[in-house]
Order: structure tokens, then sequence, then C-alpha cells
């Protein structure tokens, strides 16, 4: 397919790859910042704009990866015209191109995405959805050929599945830079915490994250947490945290107990 990558970012920078790794024509990259569109444009060794109005119209589909907030002003400043056009987002509806565009979907790579760090998009699911069933299946068939996991969902669904990726994934990553500073004010590395770290992801991810929750809170080791929360004095927002997530806990695991 002749591909319009709108967008320069992490995302579009793994998608347009995968896809020109696969025969895709990437025909055109827009970003509004012309440094960003040109870095990318030569990586896909095709032209680049940094003018909405410049973008390709005779492309066979257009790929609107750029943050949220932008894709409603990048879709009515377009004219699409017939041709084929998606977003990459978790937790922006279809809907969003019913009152400007006649074909239209949605390609949503369930990954986090760092420009220098490579991903393999076999393992990486891709939710699609799309206004008719003919560009359903043409979605399908482009998603396949870069993951094998492919799944079909309605916008509701996308949403809470974006929703669930903010828990897994954005507030575990902050809760991984609290730890960093807790170490770093008494002078120790992150790396002290590396092996847990990945050894609860590995319990985590092999089987239901429930049944290996350990820790004070699951104990209700009362002694242990006050004095945890002593030494957040100087974090209140940080102490809040720990004791909203631990009440939370305990009561998960004590209504579990009580189930069986």
């Amino acid at each position: 397919m002749r591909i319009s990558l709108i967008g320069a970012g992490n995302l579009a920078t793994h998608l347009g790859l995968a896809l020109s790794e696969k025969n895709h024509r990437i025909v055109q990259v827009f970003s509004k910042t012309r440094e960003h569109a040109s870095e990318l444009g030569s990586r896909l060794n095709c032209p680049v704009t940094d003018k909405l109005s410049g973008i390709v119209t005779d492309a066979d589909l257009y790929i609107i990866a750029v943050k949220d907030f932008a894709i409603q002003s990048v879709i009515e400043s377009v004219d699409f015209g017939d041709h084929l056009v998606v977003h990459t987002s978790g937790a922006v509806p279809i809907s969003v191109f019913n009152a400007s565009c006649k074909n239209y979907g949605v390609i949503y790579p369930l990954q986090t995405f760092s420009k220098a760090k490579a991903v393999n998009f076999e393992e990486i699911p891709i939710l699609i959805e799309a206004n008719k069933k003919e560009n359903r299946s043409i979605l399908k068939s482009l998603a396949s050929a870069l993951s094998n996991k492919v799944t079909p969902v309605k916008s509701e669904e996308r949403l809470r599945i974006h929703l669930a990726a903010v828990f897994a994934c954005n507030f575990v990553n902050h809760f991984y830079c609290i730890a960093e500073q807790l170490l770093k004010d008494q002078q120790f590395d992150l790396d002290l915490l590396k092996p847990l770290i990945l050894e609860t992801a590995s319990k985590a991810t092999a089987g239901s994250p429930g049944l290996v929750q350990t820790g004070p809170a699951v104990r209700n080791e009362k002694v242990i947490m006050d004095r945890h929360l002593k030494m957040l004095s100087h974090y209140p927002e940080w102490s809040k945290l720990y004791q909203l997530i631990s009440e939370n806990i305990y009561n998960i695991h004590k209504n579990e107990k009580m189930k069986k």
C-alpha cells in the first residue's frame, strides 16, 4: 500500500519502519516540526512536509499518529476524500471521523514506544476497528502482516483496554520513579531493585497477578506500614498514595479470602 504517515513521534517511527519492512511504501511523512519529519523521512526514504496543506492526495491509506488532542484537528484540516484514514489512539473513539471522512478506522498497537528502543511488532497486540466491513478487512490484513495478535474491538472496549494499560504501564512506571527517588535519598541506585522488578513482572505475567500479591498490606502489618509512613513524612503526596493503595490491597485480598 501507498501510505501517508501523519506524525513522526515514537509510535509513528516504529510503525512506519515496520510497515516499510513489510514492503509497504511510505510516500510521505508529516510533522509540524520539520526536523522531526526530516529525521523520519530520511529513515523511510520518502518526502516530508510540515504543512497539513502539503499532505499528498493520492495515498491508499493515511495513518494519523499524533497526540490524542490533535487528532480531530488533523481530520478537520485535511480532505481525505474517499481514501481510507485511521488513527492510532487507544482512547479516541472511531466517531471522531464521522463528520469528515467516508472510509475510516483505528489501528492501535498496544505497547509503549521509545524511538531508541527496538520492538518486535510480531509480539505486539494490535486492536483494529473500522466503519465498514471492507475497511476492517483491509486493516486486519495490514495489521496481521505486522503482528500475530490482531483483535477487532469496539471503541468502548478499546478505551477500557487503554485504561487497563494506564494502570499496568504508566502508573507502575510512576511508582518506579518514586522508588528511584527514595533510593537516591539514601545514595542508593535503582539497580538494587531491578532483580525484584523483573521477578515481579515475571510472576504477574505467568498467571493472575492477584495470586502472587505480597507485601505488608496483604498481611495487614500495621507496625511496618506505620514506619513506612513516617519515612514518607517529607512526601505528603506519596504518603497519601501509600495509604490509599495499601488499604485497597488489603480490602481486595480480605474480600477474596471471604469468598473462599
